[in-house]
């Protein structure tokens, strides 16, 4: 804890200082202009793979970057919420789904006892699964190894999650009025490589 405590201090005497007059502005409204959806992975830091400053990015992090298809429900939804107040209240612009390299998330779709003492966990990645199905289709009886397995499964969780995202009826109704996009990223941990969704090519292209 003591680095925790270290490094709230040296964020306020450098970078709260820094961008000091960006702080005092955000201080009572906030107007991002993206909705970032990403993975909990303590690897995954949005603001830090986007370049962004605080009140730019409205962000939504869980296990293997999931969105629940919309429903209406008497039940506690976080991510469900977050994307209608996104929506709503805050207007913003553009909306990103972003899966990453070597996801804990996705590989546990391939190993059921990775979560065994994790019961929540498995259900929850039961939004997930199509991705698995798509990889076993994909490769057609053969075996595929490993590395181009995990690749595979991760982007088609980005693609199941973006179509899930089309779901909500303001995301939907918004996306084809064209006043809303909609992009799904895929982060190389180990290169800093961000690969976005071309629906054309029909495949992930580098940025840049």
């Amino acid at each position: 804890m003591d680095r925790l405590f270290d490094g709230v201090l040296r964020f306020k005497r450098h970078e709260y200082e820094r961008h000091e007059a960006r702080f005092r502005g955000l201080g009572r409204r906030q107007n991002p202009h993206t909705l970032f959806i990403g993975c909990a992975d303590s690897r995954i830091v949005p603001n830090l793979i986007t370049s962004t400053l605080p009140g730019e990015l409205f962000t939504v992090r869980n296990i293997a970057n999931i969105v629940p298809p919309y429903r209406l429900t008497g039940e506690y939804v976080s991510t469900t919420s977050a994307v209608e107040y996104a929506l709503g209240v805050l207007k913003i612009e553009n909306i990103v789904v972003c899966g990453h390299s070597n996801c804990g998330g996705c590989g546990a779709l391939w190993d059921e006892e990775t979560l065994r003492e994790a019961p929540h966990t498995r259900r929850w990645l039961e939004l997930a699964a199509r991705a698995r199905e798509r990889v076993l289709a994909h490769a057609r009886g053969r075996p595929l190894p490993e590395g181009e397995r995990a690749l595979l499964t991760e982007r088609y969780n980005v693609l199941e999650q973006l179509r899930h995202l089309l779901t909500y009826p303001g995301v939907k109704e918004r996306f084809r009025a064209r006043s809303l996009k909609v992009f799904g990223w895929h982060y190389e941990i180990d290169s800093g490589e961000v690969s976005a969704y071309d629906p054309g090519e029909k495949a992930f292209v580098k940025i840049g």
